[in-house]
């Protein structure tokens, strides 16, 4: 009989009720906000046609409603509890095509670059919070 190496066996510690439901309303913005902007995308509503354009991206509809499926279908599997991981991971690289546009294109640091990086931020805290076998893979 093999052992496996102390990390890949180690059993997620007890984690109180208060931990985690923080970590599900976090969550839970995170996905909203992310439903609403991919929704937006879908339709696509002028006011994502009007601030496209300046950041150099095509205003055709078909690239919106693509870009709005894909950050829906992430969003749907962050929120779901044994995809979550995955759908963190499809986010964040979402997320970075955004800090680049912005970047690219000179936007304003505090407002706009950073901006992905806030939601990044709070979509991996909330995802910390809420799940003991992420914790566990992080000490």
């Amino acid at each position: 009989m093999t052992t496996m190496p102390h990390a890949a066996t180690a059993e997620a510690a007890p984690t109180s009720s208060g931990l985690i439901w923080s970590g599900r309303a976090l969550s839970g913005l995170v996905v909203l906000f992310l439903l609403f902007d991919g929704a937006i995308k879908l339709v696509p509503l002028q006011v994502v046609i009007d601030t496209v354009i300046p950041l150099g991206w095509p205003a055709d509809a078909v690239t919106w409603r693509a870009l709005g499926i894909v950050l829906i279908a992430s969003a749907l599997l962050y929120a779901y509890p044994r995809t979550a991981f995955l759908g963190a991971i499809l986010i964040t690289a979402y997320l970075g095509g955004a800090v680049a546009t912005h970047v690219r294109v000179g936007s304003p640091l505090f407002s706009h670059i950073l901006f992905g990086v806030y939601v990044g931020v709070a979509l991996w805290v909330g995802l910390w919070l809420r799940d003991p076998r992420i914790r566990a893979l992080l000490r």
